[in-house]
């Protein structure tokens, strides 16, 4: 092999390997992952707009401070913040108060989880208080 390809080659497996090894610890230990989520309003406002078809004029909109819940079978120990809100079905008619969990990975909004039964562990005990901000939301 002349150098040139020799090159090419070490460098590839250099750049493999260092992918491999990111890929495996892309959060490292417990501690990173759990970090608590410092902007965890800002978040939830940002991924209800997509949540939601409509997130404008929603009302009665409760929050919860993010707790560390624990690894259960259905999901690994992560911060959770729990929602109550009455979002609109269409322009005009409310589809009534729903009840959801906003998981958080390494500081950081990763999911809603909105099935009744698993939203029902996580929020059970959740000390709920006015979240305003969500009430003005737009659609942009």
């Amino acid at each position: 092999m002349n150098r040139c390809a020799s090159f090419v080659v070490g460098l590839a497996l250099l750049l493999g390997a260092c992918a491999s090894q990111h890929r495996s610890g892309a959060y490292g230990s417990a501690e990173e992952i759990n970090i608590f989520p410092a902007n965890y309003k800002t978040d939830i406002q940002a991924a209800m707009r997509v949540y939601l078809n409509d997130p404008t004029d929603i009302r009665d909109a409760v929050i919860s401070e993010p707790v560390l819940k624990p690894a259960t079978a259905a999901m690994p120990g992560r911060y959770v913040a729990c929602l109550r809100f009455n979002a609109k079905r269409t322009a005009t008619v409310y589809a009534g108060m729903k009840e959801i969990a906003a998981v958080f990975l390494a500081g950081r909004f990763d999911q809603f989880i909105d099935s009744p039964k698993e939203e029902q562990e996580l929020c059970v005990n959740a000390a709920y208080t006015p979240f305003p901000e969500l009430q003005t939301l737009s659609r942009y």
